[in-house]
């Protein structure tokens, strides 16, 4: 059988492992393929020219073949556009990676996805710092609505009723969209669901869904944040709590 070759295929770095004195694994987001695993032989040695590429949050053209799990890594090229993010932007993007590293499955592709991961990538390296929150959480949402783990936001969750606009409204992890109890600190009004499931639905959701989340920030990072850590299986991610540890220095 003929060994499948792929060549000039849209892709990020995701994270890389150690795999010999002079190789390393990666995990790839490829634009056409999903989340792969691919060696880069002597990636680590002083003559490759993979050192300087193979980074996170670089924009990476990449040829690959193999019929194995971990397919081989034949070439990449840096596609320019930005330098490598710093700080608390480095951390955001880290913090992205580890999103799609624990919720997509590989070799499932997600062409949208990775479009808007890119789009997303572009404001943490620009600094823009305005944005960047709204571009976090209009990317959790959209995550979240690509692996199947967002419930519809016209409606309450258990019982099929529709939202009244005037109501409150909780995002919970164990049960969906459900009416907000007094206990709750943190709920949207029925308009507010409404508004973000109709952004949800819109041809270009990234823009529309970006606006609307500018507005209502504190009151859906925490929800999203609990939908995410109870699908990703932890109760904090090792990247939030690397921004936690160091703004407690």
């Amino acid at each position: 059988m003929a060994t499948k070759r792929i060549a000039d295929e849209p892709a990020y770095v995701l994270h890389r492992y150690d795999w010999s004195e002079s190789s390393l694994i990666l995990e790839v987001f490829t634009r056409h393929y999903g989340r792969i695993a691919l060696v880069a032989k002597g990636a680590k040695k002083p003559s490759s020219s993979f050192r300087p590429i193979l980074l996170p949050l670089q924009p990476l053209h990449v040829a690959f073949g193999g019929d194995a799990e971990i397919r081989t890594l034949r070439s990449a090229e840096w596609q320019g556009g930005h330098v490598m993010p710093t700080g608390d932007a480095l951390l955001s993007g880290y913090y992205l990676n580890e999103l799609l590293m624990t919720l997509l499955a590989r070799d499932d592709p997600h062409a949208e996805l990775f479009d808007i991961y890119a789009r997303v990538v572009e404001i943490i390296a620009s600094e823009h710092g305005e944005v960047l929150q709204g571009a976090l959480r209009t990317f959790e949402l959209l995550l979240l609505r690509e692996t199947g783990f967002l419930p519809p936001l016209n409606v309450q969750t258990m019982t099929l009723r529709a939202l009244d606009v005037n109501d409150h409204y909780v995002l919970v992890p164990e049960g969906g969209l459900r009416q907000a109890h007094a206990e709750d600190r943190v709920s949207l009004s029925g308009a507010q669901w409404l508004r973000l499931h109709e952004t949800l639905q819109n041809h270009a959701p990234f823009t529309t869904t970006l606006r609307a989340c500018a507005e209502m920030m504190g009151e859906l990072k925490p929800q999203l944040r609990a939908l995410l850590h109870y699908h990703c299986g932890v109760k904090t991610l090792r990247t939030r709590q690397m921004m936690i540890d160091i703004q407690a220095l």
